[in-house]
């Protein structure tokens, strides 16, 4: 891996790989919905959409998409609550081509008004489509309960859609001024690189991103939760859906390797606790899992699942047993090795992957204050102990920071059956 600064201030990282013919480019932002005010809430989403609405040198979607698709290539954009990414993965010839029109529909977009009042219906109905998804609905719900409606890091990321149809042009744009700056984003370019690359990326980007700005600070979450809480979603399902949320480690937090061992050992695989006991030995569900997600300041551990209906108490009730079981007894030394394994050959399958390493260098870039490899952040998840593990269980299993969404046809009424779970 080898890093430089362009002069305009981008930061750049280059992860050549052998035995590959593939190159992803992948530019990654300092900025989600974590970063929105509730009355533009879904606004780094829509601006994620309008990057691929015309630019300066290719006007329409088709010509974007055409010369791209002409390529062979994948493409894409992601927007999560503290990062937005862009990419091109292709066979290592085109690379050139890719670097130039990644760099066109991020430094050059058009946002033709008309495009941007067709893309509100778009997002509507993307919004739509995850409403009628329950177990998505859980997920965002969950999340919503732990750090709280009125918090960014509750918000949801795609926004109400009432927002969606207001925001103006004008407010996209200076949203985009904010965040898309040198020193808030990150150029990562993984794979069979070409020998002249870093002449290539330099000669790209030299002049295209608008003048540096000072980033808005991010909201900082403070914890104060006191008591277990339940959110039930009545909804018409043949399945009900459950999300069970804890507060998580950060990004660069101390006890994120154990974290890690202990999802992994609660719910992380095929012959975890919760899918052997849960699913396997009382037939309770289909999917059942557990992970850590971190952010910055703080982050959140979830367990979800879908049930049958009519035995949703009983599946409850068979989540929290396990949950106490691996709080107050300590893991075995074979699901401690078996974890180990497991968090290692996960790790090496993704990072025979160009865009999975763009990732890990791009999030090693924004987040962490030293950048880690790969193989110095499994030292640290090969050294957990059965002790850190269980003081992280200890810690993150609490009873009051307990935060239950269930999604399925119930009524507020049967809030007090359900809470009674909440006693653990």
């Amino acid at each position: 891996m080898k890093q430089f600064t362009l002069k305009n201030g981008i930061p750049v990282v280059l992860a050549d790989m052998n035995g590959t013919n593939v190159m992803t480019a992948l530019i990654l932002f300092k900025v989600g919905s974590r970063n929105e005010t509730q009355s533009i809430n879904g606004v780094s989403h829509f601006l994620e959409h309008l990057f691929f609405k015309g630019t300066e040198n290719r006007p329409t979607t088709l010509d974007i998409s055409r010369e791209l698709d002409g390529l062979g290539a994948d493409f894409n954009a992601f927007t999560s609550k503290d990062y937005t990414g862009y990419y091109v993965k292709v066979a290592s010839q085109h690379s050139e081509v890719a670097i130039d029109i990644l760099e066109d529909l991020l430094f050059h977009p058009l946002f033709d008004p008309e495009e941007i009042e067709r893309e509100r219906g778009v997002i509507v109905e993307e919004i739509n489509m995850y409403k009628d998804n329950p177990m998505a609905t859980a997920e965002e719900l969950s999340e919503e309960l732990l750090f709280g409606a009125h918090h960014p890091l509750g918000y949801r990321i795609a926004g109400p859609p009432e927002n969606i149809m207001k925001i103006s042009r004008k407010r996209i744009l200076e949203y985009r001024d904010t965040y898309y700056h040198p020193d808030n984003m990150v150029i990562v370019l993984a794979g069979n690189l070409p020998k002249n690359i870093r002449s290539v990326i330099t000669k790209q980007f030299a002049v295209s991103p608008p003048a540096r700005r000072k980033t808005p600070p991010y909201k900082k979450f403070i914890y104060t939760q006191k008591a277990p809480r339940l959110l039930l979603e009545k909804k018409k399902t043949a399945q009900s859906h459950l999300a069970l949320s804890f507060p998580g480690p950060t990004y660069t937090s101390k006890e994120g390797p154990a974290a890690q061992v202990l999802s992994t050992i609660l719910g992380g695989n095929m012959s975890s606790r919760l899918f052997i006991n849960v699913r396997e030995r009382q037939g309770l569900c289909y999917y059942i899992r557990s992970g850590m997600t971190p952010y910055e300041n703080m982050g959140a551990c979830t367990i979800q699942a879908g049930f049958d209906t009519k035995r949703i108490h009983q599946a409850v009730k068979a989540i929290i047993e396990e949950i106490v079981d691996i709080r107050e007894k300590k893991v075995t030394d074979e699901e401690l090795e078996k974890a180990k394994q497991y968090i290692t050959g996960k790790m090496s399958l993704r990072m025979e992957d160009s865009e999975n390493i763009a990732t890990w260098w791009a999030s090693q870039a924004l987040y962490y204050p030293t950048m880690e490899s790969r193989e110095s952040a499994l030292k640290k998840v090969l050294a957990v102990t059965k002790s850190q593990v269980n003081n992280v269980a200890k810690k993150t299993f609490i009873q009051q920071h307990a935060n239950l969404v269930i999604v399925g046809p119930y009524s507020k009424s049967q809030e007090h059956t359900f809470k009674k779970h909440l006693s653990f």
